[in-house]
C-alpha cells in the first residue's frame, strides 16, 4: 500500500512538473505572438501616417487592405514596386530590421504606383523614418535582404 502512495505521488509531481512546462511554453509562445501583433500594427501605422501625409486620408485603410483575392494592377509595375519597397527597407526604418518584405507591402507599393504617389511616398517615408545611423538595417546573422518570392515580368 504505501509503494503504491508514493508512485502516485510521484506521478502527480511528474504531471505538475509538465504541465508547468507547457504553461511556461505556452507563455512565452503567447508572448512572442503578443510581441508580433503589435510590430505588425506598428508598421500598419506607419504607412498609414505617410498616407495621411499624402492626402489620403480617407482612402488610407483601403490601400493598406489586402486580402487573398488581391492582384497587382499591372504586371508591368511588379519589378518597380519589388524595387521601390527593397529601396525602402534598406534606405528608411519603416520596417524592424528583422522584417521580411511580404507580399502585402509589396501589392501596398503597387497601388501607390498605379496613383503615382509612390515617389513621395518614398519621400515623406524618408524623413519620416531615416535610417538611423549605427542601427544595422539586417538582423543578426542575416546575410542579405529577403527578396520577395515572385518572378521577375
Amino acid at each position: 500500500m504505501h509503494l503504491r502512495n508514493e508512485r502516485e505521488v510521484l506521478g502527480q509531481r511528474l504531471l505538475v512538473k509538465v504541465d508547468f512546462s507547457l504553461l511556461q511554453e505556452w507563455q512565452r509562445l503567447n508572448y512572442d505572438i503578443y510581441t508580433l501583433r503589435q510590430i505588425r500594427r506598428e508598421v500598419r501605422n506607419r504607412w498609414r501616417r505617410i498616407l495621411e501625409d499624402l492626402g489620403f486620408q480617407r482612402e488610407a485603410d483601403s490601400l493598406l487592405s489586402v486580402t487573398k483575392l488581391s492582384t497587382m494592377s499591372d504586371s508591368k509595375n511588379t519589378r518597380k514596386a519589388r524595387e521601390m519597397l527593397l529601396k525602402l527597407a534598406e534606405e528608411t526604418s519603416i520596417f524592424p530590421a528583422s522584417w521580411e518584405l511580404s507580399e502585402r507591402y509589396l501589392l501596398v507599393v503597387d497601388r501607390l504606383i498605379a496613383l503615382d504617389a509612390a515617389e513621395e511616398f518614398f519621400k515623406i517615408a524618408s524623413r519620416t523614418y531615416p535610417k538611423k545611423p549605427g542601427i544595422p538595417c539586417l538582423a543578426d546573422g542575416q546575410k542579405k535582404l529577403h527578396y520577395l518570392p515572385f518572378p521577375s515580368p
